[in-house]
C-alpha cells in the first residue's frame, strides 16, 4: 500500500507485517465481544461473556488498535510530500492503478463467494453487487479503511505543496490541533456539542486539522524534522507505546461489564484510530520501529511486507475458518483462542496471497 522505491525502508517492511498482523488480531478478537456471527465484524451492540472475555479481548484489541494509524504513517512517510516532478494526475494514476482494481476484485468477490456456504442468500449478495459504488459489501466491513484511504491519495498532491515549505514549528502546529481534536471523543461524552457542533451542522472548527490527514503530517514531522538519536526514539518511543496501550485498553475494560448488553461505540469510544490514546500509542511504536537500521531485510520479510495489501483483502475469508475451529470445536481459552485465530489466519492469508503472486497479472487482484 505504499510507493516502490529504488532502495527499500526496511523498517517499514517489518511494521507494516506487524500491523497486518495487528489487523487480524483486531478482527479475531471481534468475534469474543460484538461479531454478529462467525468470522465477521463486531456489530452495533456488544456483549462480554466472562471477566475472562473482558480481560483478553481489552488487551488484544486494545493493544492491536494502531494497525489502521501506521498502515497511514507508513504511506505517508514513504509518499509525502509527493515528487516535485509529478504532477497531481501522475501520482493519482499511480496509486489508484495499484489499489482500485483489488479493492474492487475483492468487493464482487465478498458479494458472491458467500453464497457458496450459506452465509449470505441471493438477495443479500444481489443488493451486496449492487451497492459497491456507494459502499463497502456487507461481510467485508474491513474494507472501510480504503475509502479514508483513497481520501488522503487525493488530498497527498494538495498538501505536498505546504509541507515542502513548512517549517517545523508550522507543523507542529498543525500536530498540535490535530491531537486535540483527538479528545474530542472524550470531551462529547462530559459537554456535549463543542466548538461550534448542533444538530444541523457538524463542521466544528477543528474539522479540517481532525481525522487521519493528521497522521500524514505527523509522518512527515518525523521523517524530515525529528533529530532524535536512535537511544531517545527507543526510549521515547517506548515510553509513548507502554502510556498510549495502556490508556486504550483500559477504556474498554473499564465499560465493558459482562453480561451486559453494551452499544459497540461506546465502550469503543477509546478504540477509534483518531483518539489521544491512540495517537500516543500509534506515535511511540513508530519511532520504536525507526531504530531498526539494517540495510537489508530477509527476504520472506520483504516478500510478506509486499504482499501485505493482499493478506489484508482476503483475511476475512480466512478467519471464519479459524473462528469455528479454535472458538467453537476446540473451544480454547481467550487467551490462547485469540492469538490461535489471528497465526493462522495471517499465515493462511498470505500463503494464499502467494499462491496468487505466482499467477501472470496477479497485481491486479493483490496488488
Amino acid at each position: 500500500m505504499a510507493e516502490k522505491t529504488s532502495e527499500r525502508v526496511v523498517f517499514l517492511d517489518y511494521l507494516r507485517i506487524f500491523a497486518c498482523f495487528l489487523v487480524m488480531v483486531v478482527h479475531a478478537s471481534e468475534n469474543f465481544y460484538g461479531a454478529a456471527g462467525v468470522g465477521e465484524m463486531a456489530g452495533p451492540q456488544s456483549f462480554l461473556a466472562n471477566e475472562s472475555d473482558r480481560l483478553w479481548v481489552s488487551l488484544y484489541d486494545g493493544f492491536s488498535r494502531m494497525s489502521v494509524p501506521l498502515f497511514i504513517i507508513i504511506s505517508a512517510y514513504l509518499l509525502v510530500p509527493m515528487k516535485e516532478e509529478q504532477t497531481m494526475w501522475q501520482f493519482y494514476g499511480r496509486r489508484f492503478k495499484r489499489v482500485l482494481p483489488p479493492f474492487i476484485i475483492f468487493m464482487v468477490l465478498y458479494s458472491t463467494l458467500p453464497l457458496l456456504w450459506g452465509q449470505i442468500d441471493k438477495a443479500t449478495a444481489l443488493n451486496d453487487l449492487a451497492r459497491i459504488p456507494l459502499n463497502f459489501p456487507s461481510l467485508a466491513g474491513h474494507l472501510w479503511f480504503m475509502y479514508p484511504l483513497i481520501s488522503l491519495y487525493l488530498f497527498i498532491p494538495v498538501i505536498s505543496h505546504w509541507l515542502r515549505r513548512a517549517t517545523p514549528k508550522e507543523e507542529l502546529f498543525f500536530i498540535a490541533l490535530f491531537v486535540l481534536s483527538t479528545c474530542m471523543p472524550y470531551l462529547h461524552r462530559w459537554f456535549g456539542d463543542l466548538w461550534g457542533e448542533c444538530f444541523w451542522n457538524e463542521f466544528h472548527v477543528l474539522w479540517y486539522f481532525s481525522g487521519y490527514l493528521g497522521y500524514v503530517v505527523l509522518a512527515h514531522y518525523i521523517r524530515v524534522h525529528l533529530k532524535w538519536n536512535r537511544k531517545t526514539r527507543f526510549l521515547a518511543g517506548l515510553a509513548m507505546m507502554v502510556i498510549g496501550a495502556a490508556l486504550t485498553i483500559y477504556s474498554f475494560y473499564v465499560q465493558a461489564v459482562p453480561g451486559q448488553i453494551h452499544s459497540t461505540p461506546v465502550i469503543e469510544v477509546g478504540w477509534a484510530m483518531c483518539t489521544v490514546n491512540c495517537v500516543i500509542l500509534t506515535a511511540g511504536t513508530f519511532l520504536m520501529f525507526t531504530c531498526i537500521e539494517a540495510r537489508r531485510a530477509p527476504r520472506i520479510i520483504t516478500v510478506m511486507s509486499r504482499l501485505s495489501f493482499g493478506v489484508y483483502l482476503m483475511h476475512i475469508f480466512w478467519l471464519g475458518v479459524w473462528v469455528s475451529l479454535f472458538k467453537l470445536q476446540l473451544a480454547l481459552p481467550t487467551a490462547a483462542a485469540i492469538p490461535c485465530i489471528s497465526v493462522c489466519t495471517f499465515i493462511s492469508s498470505f500463503v494464499t496471497a502467494k499462491i496468487i503472486d505466482f499467477i501472470p497479472g496477479s497485481k491486479w487482484v493483490i496488488g
